[in-house]
Parts: structure tokens; C-alpha cells; sequence
């Protein structure tokens, strides 16, 4: 499994990921998004930023680059940087299919992105990763699964997902909404001809958002690799937003509250790659403190009170402009 090589890098901050959610379309729900972008929002300005954020994600241990249909260019982006680095073979590249980016490079379209999980996505999508990424794909993921979505039963589906993974790209899934344990539990059971399909999985759990961690614990016991996305809930705990207590953690460890909020990802035995999903290189730099944070039992347990309802924290979410 590609993951493996995660596991044994010597870098500390191998298992800190970078995903392109942020730069590779102009608009996007992060807070504090218009100063970390400003208004110059181009094809060529998010092209130069996110060549700018690999390399320097790259420099500093980061090995693991996560993109996807829907992130408008991010594919696209991240296929020129590699382009450009034709001798880097220690990295692994993810991809997701399952939505469809309809925002036209705008930022207020009435919809970003439209969800279809379908086998006839699948073709479409899996032709448009393969023309961009080609042989550097390592991992392609189904894009927030949740318990009612097809691509759970879907045979036909399960079938060309098994091929796919016949010539060596590992197979996955992302999760989203309240129920992701659900969703994760029932990935499990999905098998092609006796053996497990999914060999990883990508879901949000943050200081704010718990609720899927027993069952990412039952998905790493099974051998999966588990992948974190949104552990800064959308800029929610990240400086000037986050909560009083994790800012008061931050002061007591001489760094930022988007180091402790992914530290207290890093330190789940079941996280295999926390996503950061730095705009800036600043922000970069910042969220890979993370790998050096030691946070106390005091700490832990203030920071443990922060865990909202699930349903609470995704209308909250839901909530968030576009911009």
C-alpha cells in the first residue's frame, strides 16, 4: 500500500499531508479566506500559490498531496509541479471523484459543486484524473460517502473499483455529514470477490468534530490508513477564530492554535495523515509545529470540552459562506 511509505519516512513531519482544497479554485468556505487570497484570484495567481505551497510543503517533510475533481484546478495544478519535478519519487498523490466542480472559476455561483456517485461519473472522472495525474495517481477515493450513498452497494461500481485497483492505485473514501461513523462502518463490509475494497479512508475530526473517531479506531484495526481532512474546521480553530481555551493552550506552548488543533489529531493511534490545508506558506509553516507539540493530561482535557453535537457542528458548516 502506498501509505506504508508514510509510515517509515524519517521526516517528522511525514504524516502531515497538504490538501489543495483552498487553492485550487477561488472560492472556497475557509474562514478569513479574502485576506489569506485577496482579490486577485486568477487561474495563473492560484497556479503560482499552489506551485509555492508544494514546494515548500515539499522542503519541509511533507510528502503526501491530496486533490481532487471538484477543487476546481487542484489536479491540474498539482500535475504542472510534477511536471517540474520529474526525479521526486518518495511522494504520494490522492485524488477524489463523486462531485463535480460547477463554479466556473467564480465565487458566487448558486452551486460550487454537484454530487453524483454514479458509475457514469466514475468513467468520466476516473478519464479526466488519468489524463492529468497519469501513472503519479496513488490513491483514488470516493468522494464523502455517507450512509445512503450508492457507491455503497453498487456493484458495477465495486467491480471497476476492483480494476482500478488491479493496477496498483489504492482505493478509498471520504467521508462528511453527522453520521460518518455509519458510513465508515458500512465501507468496511464492502468486498470484491471476498477481499475488502477500501484500503483507506479520509474523514473530518477535529477538537470541535469527535464523533468519528471509535469507528476511524475500527477502520485502522482493519487495516486501513486513516486520513484526517478539516482539522481546523474550516479556519473555526485557527487564530483569530478559535475558541479562548485553545487559544490559551497555544499561549502556553508558544504556538499557534492550528499546531494544537492538528497535534491533537497527530496523537490518535489510528491517524495515519492529518491534512493541512494551508493557502498560505506562512499558514504552512505554522500548522507543521504541529509534529513538535507535546500537549499535558490539563490540556487535553480542556481541549476535550470543545466537542460539539455532530449535528451541531455540520449546520454550523453548512453555514459557512462561499467566498
Amino acid at each position: 500500500m502506498p501509505f506504508a511509505r508514510l509510515a517509515t519516512a524519517t521526516t517528522p513531519t511525514s504524516h502531515l499531508g497538504l490538501g489543495l482544497a483552498a487553492v485550487g479554485r477561488p472560492g472556497y468556505i475557509n474562514l478569513g479566506r479574502e485576506k489569506d487570497l485577496g482579490e486577485h484570484r486568477t487561474v495563473e495567481t492560484l497556479r503560482t500559490r499552489t506551485h509555492e505551497l508544494l514546494d515548500a510543503a515539499y522542503a519541509q517533510g511533507v510528502r503526501y498531496f491530496d486533490a481532487a475533481r471538484s477543487y476546481g484546478r487542484s489536479e491540474e495544478f498539482l500535475a504542472d509541479w510534477l511536471k517540474t519535478h520529474p526525479d521526486l519519487d518518495d511522494i504520494v498523490v490522492g485524488s477524489k471523484w463523486g462531485y463535480t466542480y460547477t463554479a466556473d472559476w467564480t465565487t458566487d455561483a448558486e452551486k460550487h459543486e454537484v454530487k453524483d456517485h454514479s458509475v457514469q461519473t466514475y468513467d468520466r472522472q476516473r478519464a479526466e484524473t488519468a489524463n492529468l495525474l497519469g501513472a503519479h495517481l496513488d490513491l483514488y477515493q470516493i468522494h464523502s460517502v455517507t450512509p445512503d450513498s450508492p457507491a455503497l452497494t453498487d456493484k458495477e461500481l465495486h467491480a471497476k473499483l476492483a480494476e482500478l485497483a488491479a493496477t496498483g492505485v489504492t482505493i478509498g473514501f471520504s467521508t462528511s455529514g453527522p453520521a460518518q461513523a455509519d458510513a465508515i462502518r458500512a465501507a468496511l463490509t464492502v468486498t470484491v470477490d471476498g477481499e475488502p475494497l477500501f484500503r483507506t479512508v479520509q474523514s473530518t475530526y477535529n477538537a470541535l468534530e469527535t464523533s468519528a473517531g471509535p469507528a476511524l479506531t475500527e477502520a485502522h484495526d482493519a487495516g486501513l490508513t486513516v486520513i484526517v481532512k478539516e482539522g481546523m474546521a474550516n479556519g473555526r480553530l485557527a487564530d483569530p477564530y478559535a475558541p479562548e481555551t485553545l487559544k490559551a493552550v497555544a499561549e502556553e506552548t508558544n504556538t499557534g492554535s492550528d499546531a494544537i488543533a492538528l497535534a491533537l489529531i497527530l496523537r490518535e493511534p489510528w491517524a495515519g495523515v492529518a491534512l493541512s490545508g494551508a493557502a498560505t506558506a506562512a499558514q504552512l509553516a505554522s500548522n507543521l509545529h504541529a509534529a513538535a507539540v507535546d500537549l499535558n493530561d490539563d490540556q487535553l482535557s480542556r481541549l476535550a470540552a470543545l466537542a460539539e453535537e455532530p449535528r451541531t457542528y455540520w449546520e454550523k458548516r453548512g453555514r459557512l459562506p462561499w467566498h
